[in-house]
């Protein structure tokens, strides 16, 4: 349940930035942004013409501290923001886009900031909506993940991951953490009867534990490890999305940010200096995926403002967003 000591409501005079005109051809998102609070009215009902996006914050990085992480993640919804408040706005009227706010952790309560988003995703798409996350630490994954489980009933569920690092640890004393919540998610699949199906992309070998490497074995996790992005191993990448996506019917879709080189993405918790490219090979796998037409859900994790430099990794993973945004509309994206 959504409750207002959890979850805080989009605020319209928080979006601004540069005006070069009001006429459609010169429009930027803060100029047709709507913001909504779901605590008091559900979201607009799209005629069946129209799509519709939902972006919602999870200001959060409890989980980054439980994992002895560099905190400040917490403030990234709000960078986040910023940045793709200038972008233009190549969509057409038809294309609802909606602000919807921040859901909170207060006080450490991690799992119950958790329950609240899924609650929240579930809402979106229930309306129809496209929901697109903005992170927080990837504590972010297992509530965003939840609420697409539920929405989707028995429907396959297919999670893929951007990241240096699998997040599939087994939670220690302080509990669930920005590092456990594939190992969650692999639990409730259990629980429910479900396939864990797990891609994780740009996988380091120095950034995780043998035992993270036996879990995801036993788990059934596919992995491409970075060296594919490094070495242009297209084809490896490619048989391994195509592969995964045709045994499930959806997709959930988040990318840590700490899979990119250190110079592209200062501002993370675990830099990565020998990280993952933000161009060419990637955008073709992070298009191919967008496109397959089965992505209902997507998230932006780990950015850290307070580490961050020139705002490179706030503008990276605002471009992100961007190509979220425009294959979700169906527009090339090619010049």
């Amino acid at each position: 349940m959504i409750t207002k000591e959890s979850y805080q409501p989009a605020v319209a005079t928080s979006w601004t930035g540069r005006i070069d005109g009001t006429d459609a051809d010169f429009l930027r998102w803060h100029q047709v942004i709507k913001v909504v609070d779901l605590l008091q009215a559900p979201l607009p009902v799209l005629a069946p013409n129209e799509k519709g996006m939902v972006l919602l914050g999870f200001a959060s990085d409890e989980g980054v501290r439980r994992n002895k992480g560099r905190t400040g993640a917490a403030e990234g919804p709000a960078a986040l923001r910023k940045v793709i408040a200038n972008f233009p706005a190549h969509f057409n009227a038809h294309t609802i886009l909606l602000d919807a706010g921040d859901v909170l952790c207060k006080n450490g309560q991690l799992e119950e900031a958790q329950e609240v988003l899924s609650e929240a995703v579930k809402a979106i798409l229930t309306a129809g909506y496209l929901p697109i996350l903005l992170g927080g630490g990837h504590e972010i994954t297992y509530g965003h993940a939840s609420g697409i489980r539920k929405y989707a009933q028995k429907q396959r569920v297919g999670f893929i991951n951007f990241d240096a690092h699998f997040d599939i640890r087994v939670p220690g004393e302080e509990g669930p953490s920005s590092g456990t919540g594939f190992w969650q998610l692999a639990q409730d699949c259990k629980q429910s009867g479900d396939t864990f199906n797990y891609l994780a992309l740009g996988i380091q070998k120095n950034g995780n534990t043998r035992q993270l490497f036996n879990i995801a074995g036993e788990e059934g996790t596919t992995y491409v490890s970075a060296d594919a992005f490094h070495l242009n191993d297209k084809d490896t990448l490619f048989a391994a999305i195509q592969h995964f996506l045709l045994q499930v019917d959806m997709v959930y879709l988040t990318t840590c940010l700490d899979v990119f080189a250190a110079p592209f993405a200062p501002g993370v918790s675990a830099t990565a200096y020998n990280g993952i490219m933000p161009g060419g090979l990637f955008l073709q796998c992070y298009r191919a995926i967008l496109q397959s037409g089965k992505v209902v859900s997507a998230d932006i994790a780990e950015l850290n403002p307070s580490l961050d430099i020139d705002n490179r990794t706030a503008k990276l993973g605002a471009a992100l967003i961007f190509e979220i945004v425009m294959a979700y509309c169906g527009e090339d994206l090619s010049l």
